[in-house]
């Protein structure tokens, strides 16, 4: 599967993709009036970045004991709940004096229910798509994040100044409402990958063995820990541009967009394995030009250069799919997922902490440097063989098995 007509023919591809937009946007919107709003109620960078990132450390919780869910429940039911439940997170996040203790607790059982639901939908679109079919059609569910995220940022920017924060909330839970319905009524209702009852134990057994091997641990640490520093960057933006924060959000998601694209739809596969490295070093060096006071437009330029690094995740993921048995994928992939949203909120909690006492755009700077030095500690260990291909790893135990231990 080559193109985007292919893909966009593939049954029940096309609901899956619209859920998808319609959830990021809820997101991004949901997102920029929180960190508006907490801002504005707190003037701390700190707790601006805690209120758009925090949530992940949830989904950290979620991924250590509801994991098992993605392979062991109906993905349509799966996936509808968790939109339902974004709504009406959202819903109760627009009540007028909520106090800012029930507004993160809010944030932070929507990260939690959130844990499952990267697992789950990648896990579909791997049963849904055909085997040489996934690379592109996760680039084209990248691009609808990037792209939805530029529409939200966009969107937000205007509603904030046209509406209350409040106001945009409430936008952003019923466009969680409409995905819920999309993927009720677009999806076929499937049976769980395996059988077995979700639960902590089974989650704990799969994770152990998807980290078992120095190959798989290499792939998940460089898709994790330099990208999660680099959004702590993004997590400054209010701070660094209050007036323009929307318009480097948006850079930030062209960029990626664009990434995503090119690794997804033009690269061949031996290129895509060769670019892995670069693309990782270009997600965090633009970053470094942040030492020096930047204009608007330079500083959007230099954020979607670097954006489009982020095409190294998708590369990666590639690879990691090699390295799995199919059991197990919607694990492996939340597994991903999940920790990818963590190191984000720990990546922004850290910036948040050193802009309370260097000035935004330095302590943008510092991140990107501790960025650059994990990418290169984790290059060798992400080095192939001479023949180009990853070396097969270990499989984990299958699914079924795992289930049946006490």
């Amino acid at each position: 599967m080559r193109t985007y007509r292919e893909l966009f023919r593939t049954p029940e591809f096309t609901p899956l993709f619209a859920a998808s937009c319609a959830q990021v946007a809820s997101t991004t919107l949901n997102g920029l009036a929180l960190a508006t709003l907490v801002y504005a109620r707190t003037d701390s960078p700190l707790m601006a970045a805690l209120s758009m990132f925090g949530p992940s450390f949830a989904e950290l919780v979620g991924a250590a004991t509801l994991l098992s869910v993605a392979d062991r429940v109906p993905p349509r039911a799966a996936l509808t709940l968790t939109a339902v439940a974004g709504g009406l997170g959202g819903s109760a996040l627009t009540v007028p004096g909520l106090p800012l203790w029930a507004m993160f607790a809010v944030i932070l059982a929507l990260g939690l229910v959130g844990s499952i639901g990267g697992g789950v939908r990648y896990g579909l679109l791997n049963e849904i798509v055909p085997t040489n079919g996934y690379v592109l059609g996760r680039s084209v569910l990248n691009i609808s994040v990037g792209a939805m995220q530029i529409a939200g940022f966009a969107l937000g920017g205007i509603l904030l100044a046209v509406v209350s924060p409040r106001a945009t909330l409430a936008i952003s839970a019923a466009l969680a409402f409409l995905a819920a319905l999309v993927l009720r009524c677009g999806l076929s209702a499937r049976p769980a990958r395996v059988p077995g009852r979700p639960s902590v134990a089974a989650t704990w057994q799969v994770n152990r063995h998807l980290l078992a091997t120095p190959a798989r641990r290499a792939v998940y640490l460089a898709m994790w820990v330099p990208n999660g520093l680099v959004v702590g960057c993004e997590a400054l933006f209010v701070p660094y541009a209050p007036r323009s924060a929307a318009a480097l959000f948006v850079a930030a998601a062209l960029g990626m967009l664009l990434g995503d694209l090119v690794a997804g739809r033009f690269m061949s596969p031996q290129v895509r394995l060769r670019c892995v490295t670069p693309l990782r070093f270009a997600l965090a060096l633009p970053y470094l030009l942040f030492v020096m006071p930047l204009s608007t437009p330079i500083a959007a330029g230099v954020v979607a250069v670097a954006a489009t690094g982020f095409a190294s995740t998708l590369l990666l993921q590639e690879r990691l799919m090699t390295l799995i048995g199919e059991e197990v994928r919607g694990q492996a992939l939340g597994l991903h997922v999940t920790g990818m949203k963590a190191m984000q909120a720990v990546g922004a909690t850290a910036a948040g902490l050193l802009a309370q006492y260097l000035p935004a755009g330095t302590a943008m700077a510092v991140m990107a440097v501790a960025s650059l030095a994990v990418t290169s500690m984790l290059s060798p260990a992400l080095r192939l063989p001479s023949n180009g291909t990853p070396p097969p790893g270990p499989q984990p135990a299958p699914a079924q098995a795992l289930a049946e231990r006490p």
